[in-house]
């Protein structure tokens, strides 16, 4: 599989004898878990098993998913901590202004008069908006609210985001 993957879980432990596994979700649309839906999991070694979902259902925020290929709870011992994961193709088209993570992490910030910050390294769901890390020079971080006052313009294809420094966000 040469297709770029996208992780939208990650197992956690096995649940039971049957070869049930326990998922934390790592994505918004929780239906990639629904039965007959196909999966990739990735181990440590970076090895892909390709799977189907046989039964699911939501127990306290995770999964507990049965997939086709494995009936036994030694089966799947081995994929505890492994991630799941789908290729790019297959994700669900967003609405305008709306981001995959992927899409933002990485991305270069620039302000509205071309200072160059960083890079988008990691993003935060605090509450009300998300909140987007900068890695600036010298190991420190700019916490970038995603709100219109500050987020100007996202070009996915540049990997850029030009933004309004407001007072106060760089000390």
């Amino acid at each position: 599989m040469t297709e770029k993957l996208v992780t939208v879980g990650k197992v956690v432990n096995s649940h039971g004898i049957r070869g049930e596994l326990k998922i934390v979700p790592e994505t918004d649309f929780p239906e990639r878990f629904d039965v007959g839906n196909s999966l990739i999991i990735v181990d440590s070694q970076n090895k892909q098993t390709p799977v189907t979902v046989k039964t699911s259902r939501l127990h306290k925020n995770v999964f507990i998913v049965l997939f086709s290929q494995f009936s036994n709870i030694n089966d799947v011992e081995k994929f505890k901590g492994s991630l799941l994961k789908i290729e790019a193709k297959d994700q669900k088209p967003l609405e305008e202004g709306e981001y995959y993570y992927h899409e933002i992490i990485g991305c270069k910030v620039i302000t509205e008069d071309e200072q160059e910050l960083g890079l988008i390294s990691e993003i935060l769901t605090p509450g009300a908006n998300d909140v987007w890390v900068v890695s600036l020079p010298k190991g420190k971080q700019l916490l970038l609210p995603v709100i219109d006052d500050v987020i100007l313009k996202v070009d996915i294809p540049n990997k850029t985001i030009r933004i309004h420094l407001m007072e106060g966000l760089l000390e």
